[in-house]
């Protein structure tokens, strides 16, 4: 409200979404509205009115009560439980929305609302724009313009609290024990589906909404796909399972997890060889998360020692440094080290300034998350040494979720073993 300024901010939560004609999926609110309200409900819209007298800038619109509409669809808190419970000073019928709005904004310097994505708000939003201008040569006033909420929602939301780290914790927590369960239970034979089952049934035991975004169970080459989600194939004596998998909370705090071991229990000595160098780019980049230090050192970090590691590996040659401007290291590596975490699992915040990059503060979180994944799917750049056949089908990601604090960082996913021997039995 204070970043505001004397603009007005219309926040609108999400729709329903249907599938197969007339089916609806889960419901998921939209996270910039249900970080500033915490209400779970589709549709209702939240105005901040900074230029409005104390008692009056907080304002809901929802879904009234209901009883007929209640027995098909579930419980609604109404217009009074928006008050009464999640702090609205106002808070009215949706139906009157049209209504009211325009007095709600009559006075407001600006309006904050963010085009292109509210198909049925955004008219209403920009007509009574359209009526204060047409209105302005007249009355003398008129917000100036439209503005977007976003950037200094993502700047509030990249800082977590220390009430939202707890929820992370306990995201991560419940995220890490499936993965540990998922490892003492995985044998060859078994499908990749099974493995997803066991963990986001575990979620679902343990209190969580639900998977956090759609589980990642790789085995073998499919590792190699770093958004394969088909998990059907069978799983094989001799290859490495990589479950990417995180849980989501009732109120939508994330974890996200990747481990990768071998099916039965023992690594080959090119597995074994090749998680070595992931692990220890994991740890190093973890290392240096820190207060003041960018996600791109993060980055850097971790890239240094797998291209490092290849090359004493023998699957990339020349000087290191080279390999990496060059970027000939893309074909085994091809993703950045880490995203933001929170009420999403890629979550809101910059990692860049123009050209200066973002430097991490006490609050953020992030995911460090280095992998190499060995197939013929990309061409070997020219200079490189094609790759040997015993080397393919090998892929493999470490992944942990690691908060930054006043003295260097916390590994929220300490749970969930990493180490060569743990991954082994």
């Amino acid at each position: 409200m204070e970043q505001l300024g004397s603009a007005a901010a219309v926040i609108p939560a999400s729709p329903l979404a249907t599938h197969h004609a007339d089916c609806e999926w889960p419901f998921r609110q939209n996270s910039d509205f249900f970080y500033l309200t915490g209400f779970d409900e589709p549709d209702a819209v939240a105005l901040l009115l900074p230029h409005r007298p104390e008692g009056e800038r907080y304002v809901l619109f929802v879904h009234p009560r209901d009883p007929a509409a209640e027995v098909w669809h579930g419980f609604r808190w109404g217009t009074q439980g928006a008050v009464d419970q999640f702090g609205a000073e106002i808070a009215h019928p949706l139906e009157q929305l049209s209504e009211k709005l325009p007095d709600y904004l009559n006075g407001a310097e600006a309006i904050a609302f963010r085009v292109g994505r509210y198909p049925t708000i955004e008219p209403l939003v920009l007509n009574i724009w359209g009526q204060q201008l047409d209105r302005a040569p007249r009355v003398g006033q008129a917000a100036l313009g439209l503005v977007a909420p976003c950037p200094i929602l993502h700047r509030l939301r990249l800082q977590k609290s220390p009430d939202e780290l707890e929820r992370m914790r306990v995201a991560c927590s419940i995220s890490a024990e499936a993965h540990e369960l998922a490892r003492e239970k995985t044998r060859p034979g078994m499908n990749e589906s099974e493995v997803q089952a066991l963990i986001e049934g575990y979620f679902r035991s343990s209190g969580a909404r639900g998977p956090a975004y759609g589980s990642i169970v790789a085995g073998g080459d499919n590792a190699c796909v770093l958004h394969y989600t088909t998990n059907n194939a069978s799983l094989q004596d001799g290859d490495l399972l990589l479950i990417d998998a995180g849980c989501s909370l009732s109120d939508y705090y994330n974890g996200d997890i990747t481990r990768t071991f071998p099916i039965n229990g023992r690594f080959t000595a090119e597995q074994r060889a090749l998680y070595s160098v992931v692990l220890e780019a994991q740890e190093a980049a973890i290392d240096v998360v820190t207060p003041g230090v960018s996600a791109e050192t993060v980055h850097g970090t971790a890239l240094k020692v797998l291209v490092n590691g290849l090359l004493d590996l023998g699957l990339l040659v020349g000087d290191a440094n080279d390999v990496i401007e060059r970027g000939d290291y893309r074909h085994l590596y091809m993703h950045r080290t880490g995203h933001w975490l929170g009420l999403d699992v890629h979550d809101v915040g910059a990692y860049r300034l123009g050209e200066k990059p973002v430097t991490l503060e006490s609050g953020m979180v992030l995911t460090v998350e280095p992998g190499l994944y060995v197939s013929d799917r990309l061409p070997v750049p020219e200079g490189q040494p094609e790759i040997a056949d015993h080397w393919k089908g090998i892929g493999i990601r470490i992944e942990d979720d690691v908060a930054v604090n006043d003295s260097g960082h916390e590994i929220l996913t300490v749970k969930a073993e990493k180490s060569v021997s743990a991954m082994e039995r």
